[in-house]
C-alpha cells in the first residue's frame, strides 16, 4: 500500500482522497452518466468497484432492492475469486470470517448394509497446488459488502443506488449519451415515480430474468436437465462425523446430497436430490415444502441422525444450462463495424447449476473483464475497439462453463449402480475441480492477448491465462512477498521484467531494457503516460533479479524500476525483487535464465511473453491497446 508520497497520512490509508466525479458526488443519479450498471449483484458490483478507480468516469449502479442483500444465494468462493479479491484489498478479511474448504469426502452405500452410507475416500481440494489461496464458503452478501466498501473508499466515492427498477432502454444511432434507460423508483419516498437516465454505456447485470437482455432482444438458449434439487442453509444437531467437511453423498435408493460447510462454525448447506422432473410438472416440484426435503435428507443420511433446528434459507431449483449468443448489443453481422453500447454479464448472460460454484465466481470475472475496459476507453487510454473483446472473450468462457457443468451435474444425479467403477465419481470430481476453481480460463489471441510465439521463455505463465503468483524477496526491505499480490485493481497494465543473470550495474539486456523504458519516445512510460503524472500511473513495472537480495545494489538498478511519484518526485524502491533460494520463481514458473518480459492485463491475465530485447515488439503491442497521451 503506497501512501505518504503526496503528504503525511495519519488516517486510514485505504480511504483514497476524493477526486474527479467523487468531489461533491450527488446523492441522486444525474440525468447523464458515462456508465449505468443495472443490478448490484456480483457482476455489477465488481464492475462498479473497478470503475470507481477511474476518477474521470461517472458511474452509477442501480438495483430494484430497497437495500443491501442480506441472504446471499451463493456460498462458494473459488480460489480464482480469492486472487481477485486480493486485488481489491479484502481477501484476508474475507478469509478470516469464511469457512475454509480443504478436502472433499465421498460417502457411498455400505456394501455390508446398503441402506447405510459410509465414507469411502477424501480428496484434497487443490492436489496440484495451483493457488496459494483456499476455497471458501461464505454468504456472498458479505462479498458484495466488501465491494461496496472498496467503492466508498475510492476517489469517486461510489455507492449503489437502491430502489430503482429497470423498465426498458433504447439506443440512438448517434449522440454522446445514446442509451436512454427508463427506471421506476421501487422503494422509498419516490416509489412509483419514473426516471430517465441517458448513458454512454450500460451494463445489464440484473440476473437470469434480465430486463436489459430482453430489451436487446437476446435470450438465453439451452436446456434443462429435468432434475430438481432442494437447497437449504440449516442449523442442525447431527452425529454425522463430516458435517464440517465438504461431502458428496450417494445413497442406495433415496438420491444424493452435496453438503457444504458454511462460515461461523455451525451453519451448513445441503443440496438434496429431489429426483427427475416429470413431464407436465408445470413447476410443482419447485413448490416442494421444506419439511419434505428435510425428510428426504434424513433418509439419505441413514444411519446418522439429522435433527434440523433452524432453516436460514430454502429454495428448489431445476438444473438448467443456458447461454446468450452475444454479451453485447452488436449483432454478429455488425461485429467490428460499430461500438458496443450495452453489455450483459453474470446470470443475465449465462446460467448453470449451483453445485459447481460457478454462478457468482464466473459472474465476477465477467464484471472484472469489462470494468477496466470501459474505464480505459472512457478516460481516453484505449481505443473503442477494446470493448468488442468483452463479448468475444467471455461468451466463449460461458460456453466452456456450461460444457463442464453439464458433465458434473450429470455425475451428481447418477445412482451408485450407474457408475462403471467405485472410483468413477471421484475421478470426475478431480477432472472438473481445477476448472471449477477458475484456473482453466484461457483467452484467445486478440488485440490484448498475443500469440504464443515466445511462450518457451516462461512456460509457467501461459499467455491468455491468469498470472500465477509465486513468492519473491522484495529487495528494499527484505520482505518475502507474493508477486501476484502486489497487483491491485487500479486499472494499470503490468510489465514484469525477469532479469538475465547479470547483476544491476553491468551492461546487460535488462539494463538496456531499463534505459529504453526510461528514455525512448516509444516506451510505454514516455508515450502513454500523461505528462506530469506519476511515472507508474499507467504501467506498473517490476524487475525480478536472479541474485540473492543481499547482492543487489539498488543504487545501480535502472531508473525505470524506481519510478518517481507524487509532488516531491520520491523514488519508489518497492518494485525491485529477487528470486528466493528455496522457492526460486525462475524454476517454479519455467522462466528462461536469459530473462523474459511478461505483460499482464489489468484483470491479471497474461497478455504477452517477450524476450528482454524485443522492445520493438513491445512497443507495437502497446500501440494496439493504448492511445498516446503526449
Amino acid at each position: 500500500m503506497k501512501y505518504h508520497h503526496h503528504e503525511y497520512v495519519s488516517r486510514d490509508p485505504r480511504i483514497q482522497d476524493p477526486a474527479g466525479t467523487g468531489i461533491d458526488r450527488p446523492d441522486d443519479p444525474p440525468d447523464e452518466v458515462d456508465v449505468l450498471i443495472v443490478g448490484a449483484g456480483p457482476a455489477g458490483m465488481i464492475a462498479a468497484a473497478q470503475l470507481s478507480q477511474f476518477s474521470g468516469v461517472t458511474t452509477r449502479i442501480v438495483d430494484r432492492r430497497a437495500s443491501r442483500l442480506e441472504v446471499g444465494l451463493a456460498d462458494g468462493m473459488q480460489k480464482r475469486s480469492l486472487e481477485t479479491f486480493d486485488a481489491f484489498g479484502f481477501a484476508e478479511s474475507l478469509m478470516a470470517e469464511a469457512c475454509h474448504v480443504t478436502e472433499t469426502a465421498f460417502w457411498k452405500p455400505d456394501p455390508a448394509s446398503p441402506e447405510n452410507i459410509h465414507r469411502v475416500s477424501r480428496l484434497d481440494e487443490d492436489p496440484n497446488k495451483v493457488s496459494e489461496y483456499p476455497h471458501l464458503t461464505v454468504n456472498h452478501a458479505r462479498v458484495l459488502d466488501y465491494f461496496a466498501e472498496f467503492m466508498a473508499h475510492a476517489p469517486t466515492r461510489m455507492k449503489p443506488d437502491y430502489g430503482l427498477e429497470f423498465q426498458g432502454l433504447t439506443i440512438a444511432p448517434s449522440g454522446d449519451h445514446p442509451v436512454e434507460v427508463k427506471l421506476t423508483y421501487s422503494a422509498g419516498p419516490k416509489a412509483g415515480q419514473e426516471r430517465t437516465i441517458r448513458a454512454k454505456y450500460v451494463i445489464g447485470s440484473d440476473g437470469a430474468h434480465s430486463g436489459v437482455r430482453k430489451a436487446l432482444g437476446w435470450r438465453l438458449q439451452g436446456e434443462s436437465a429435468n432434475h430438481a434439487w432442494g437447497v437449504m442453509d440449516i442449523l442442525a444437531d447431527t452425529d454425522f462425523p463430516d458435517v464440517r467437511v465438504k461431502c458428496a453423498i450417494q445413497s442406495e435408493s433415496h438420491g444424493n446430497i452435496l453438503l457444504i460447510p458454511r462460515e461461523g462454525g455451525f451453519l451448513f448447506r445441503l443440496y438434496v436430490d429431489l429426483g427427475d422432473v416429470l413431464a407436465g410438472d408445470q413447476g410443482a416440484i419447485r413448490r416442494t415444502p421444506v419439511e419434505q426435503t428435510i425428510a428426504r435428507a434424513q433418509r439419505i443420511f441413514h444411519p446418522y441422525r439429522l435433527d434440523v433446528r433452524h432453516v436460514a434459507w430454502y429454495s428448489v431449483y431445476e438444473v438448467g444450462h443456458r447461454l446468450c449468443e452475444r454479451f453485447d448489443d452488436v449483432p454478429q453481422d455488425q461485429a467490428g463495424r460499430r461500438t458496443p453500447r450495452v453489455f450483459i454479464a453474470g446470470d443475465a448472460a449465462h446460467t448453470h447449476s449451483a453445485k459447481a460454484g460457478q454462478g457468482t465466481n464466473a459472474s465476477m470475472q465477467d464484471g472484472f473483464n469489462l470494468g477496466w475496459k470501459l474505464g480505459h476507453v472512457l478516460e481516453g487510454r484505449s481505443p473503442e475497439a477494446l470493448l468488442a473483446t468483452y463479448s468475444a472473450e467471455r461468451q466463449k468462457i460461458g460456453q466452456d462453463l456450461i460444457d463442464q457443468d453439464k458433465h458434473w451435474a450429470a455425475q451428481m444425479a447418477k445412482a451408485p449402480e450407474d457408475f462403471a467403477s467405485q472410483a468413477e465419481f471421484e475421478e470426475a470430481y478431480l477432472r472438473i475441480n481445477e476448472f471449477a476453481q477458475g484456473f482453466m480460463t484461457r483467452y484467445e489471441p486478440s488485440m490484448i492477448t498475443a500469440t504464443a510465439q515466445d511462450q518457451a521463455l516462461a512456460t509457467g505463465f501461459p499467455i491468455g491465462k491468469r498470472f500465477w503468483s509465486a513468492e519473491v524477496m522484495r529487495v528494499a526491505d527484505a520482505n518475502r512477498r507474493h508477486l501476484g499480490h502486489e497487483a491491485k485493481a487500479d486499472g494499470r497494465w503490468r510489465l514484469y521484467v525477469f532479469a538475465d543473470g547479470a547483476p544491476p550495474g553491468e551492461d546487460s539486456p535488462t539494463a538496456a531494457l531499463g534505459r529504453w523504458l526510461a528514455e525512448s519516445p516509444e516506451s510505454p512510460i514516455q508515450r502513454f503516460t500523461p505528462a506530469g503524472a506519476d511515472e507508474n500511473a499507467r504501467f506498473d513495472i517490476k524487475v525480478i533479479y536472479q541474485q540473492n537480495h543481499a547482492q543487489i545494489d539498488i543504487g545501480r538498478v535502472p531508473a525505470a524500476f524506481t519510478p518517481r511519484m507524487g509532488p516531491y518526485r520520491l523514488a519508489d524502491y518497492e518494485n525491485i525483487y529477487a528470486a528466493l533460494p528455496d522457492t526460486d520463481i525462475f524454476d517454479l514458473r519455467g522462466i528462461d535464465r536469459r530473462g523474459a518480459l511478461i505483460v499482464v492485463r489489468p484483470d491479471q491475465y497474461v497478455a504477452n511473453v517477450l524476450p528482454l530485447t524485443a522492445t520493438d515488439r513491445l512497443a507495437a503491442f502497446i500501440r494496439t491497446i493504448a492511445l498516446p497521451q503526449r
